[in-house]
């Protein structure tokens, strides 16, 4: 019973530290653009579109929809942003996972760029 007990403790104490060193998965890198007067007019959830908000337009992040009023933090280095997803897009065959207004893609990058490369994290699922 001793044996059987101290096999356990030691079983449990591996299992931890295996668990505990195990680093957290970093988000992936996804690419990002911005639109903004050119696209002006009615957004996909009846808002009229501003570009000097912190919105953006999204459809789906991991296989999952992403709902109106969703809060999404896109980070590029030291820099990040938070935007309220209230439009769909982008387009999938360019390969950009997200749209943001040029508001919010200009807290993190210089909108000359045209493209960038962050992460994103959903913050909370709109309802």
């Amino acid at each position: 019973q001793t044996m059987k007990t101290i096999i356990t403790i030691v079983l449990s104490v591996c299992v931890f530290m295996w668990v505990v060193s195990r680093p957290y998965a970093e988000p992936p890198t996804v690419t990002a653009s911005w639109y903004g007067k050119e696209s002006a007019g009615i957004t996909a959830n009846g808002e009229r579109f501003d570009g000097t908000g912190l919105t953006a337009a999204m459809y789906e992040w991991q296989g999952k929809l992403i709902p109106f009023n969703s809060l999404v933090k896109v980070t590029l280095g030291p820099k990040s942003v938070i935007v309220r997803i209230n439009d769909r897009g982008p387009n999938k065959r360019l390969g950009r996972a997200i749209d943001l207004s040029r508001q919010a893609f200009a807290q993190i990058c210089d909108p000359a760029a045209g493209l960038c490369k962050p992460k994103l994290e959903i913050i909370r699922f709109g309802k």
